[in-house]
């Protein structure tokens, strides 16, 4: 019995001071487990507040990517309507530049033809030219000729008159110096006059 309570004594020295410490151990474990609680409890609130604002902001990117989709779609359909009138407007502009090409060449051919008419007038032009001043440069040497001619023709004409003239006043001197009769000399002198008369209308008469 004595034994017992010395073992019990020794047990409690050894054990007590153990327990008092693992007692003390305990508390502040509790205390801090109970902060760590605490500090969970506030961090799972702020959790479920994160957590019912992602739900939130997920509501709205849901609202936003719905509303992007239908202005998306919207927007191509636009697209689609303004590609498919560009590519109309883009077909009637190419269509119209193929008529205006068209017509440019065919303006051009007809201008071509055009071009190779008037050449072909100006050359069968030229060639009247060349024949009409071939003709012409003939005629007027022919002319130059006649009137060369015409020209000596009435100097040995008007040589001649003179000459005619000389031996008809070489008369009239000799019939004044035999014969001082009025009626013949005036009829001399109207010979005379109209001689020339005659000579007068032989100079004023136009070359043939």
């Amino acid at each position: 019995m004595v034994t017992r309570e010395i073992v019990l004594a020794a047990l409690k020295e050894l054990i007590l001071p153990e327990l008092q410490v693992i007692k003390q151990d305990q508390a502040e474990f509790k205390t801090a487990l109970a902060l760590t609680n605490k500090r969970l409890d506030d961090i799972n609130a702020h959790l479920v507040d994160q957590s019912r604002r992602i739900d939130d902001t997920n509501k709205r990117i849901d609202a936003i990517h719905t509303d992007l989709i239908k202005r998306i779609d919207d927007t191509n359909k636009y697209i689609g309507a303004i590609h498919t009138d560009v590519i109309r407007r883009i077909d009637d502009s190419n269509k119209r530049i193929d008529e205006t090409n068209k017509r440019i060449d065919d303006t051009n051919k007809y201008i071509g033809a055009i071009h190779t008419d008037l050449i072909k007038r100006i050359d069968d032009t030229n060639k009247r030219i060349d024949a009409i001043h071939t003709d012409v440069i003939s005629r007027i040497d022919d002319a130059n000729r006649r009137i060369s001619e015409v020209h000596d023709d009435l100097l040995a004409r008007f040589d001649g008159t003179h000459l005619r003239i000389d031996m008809i006043n070489q008369r009239l001197d000799r019939q004044n110096e035999v014969v001082v009769q009025r009626e013949e000399h005036y009829s001399l002198d109207q010979r005379v006059r109209h001689l020339e008369l005659e000579m007068q209308q032989v100079k004023s008469r136009p070359a043939a």
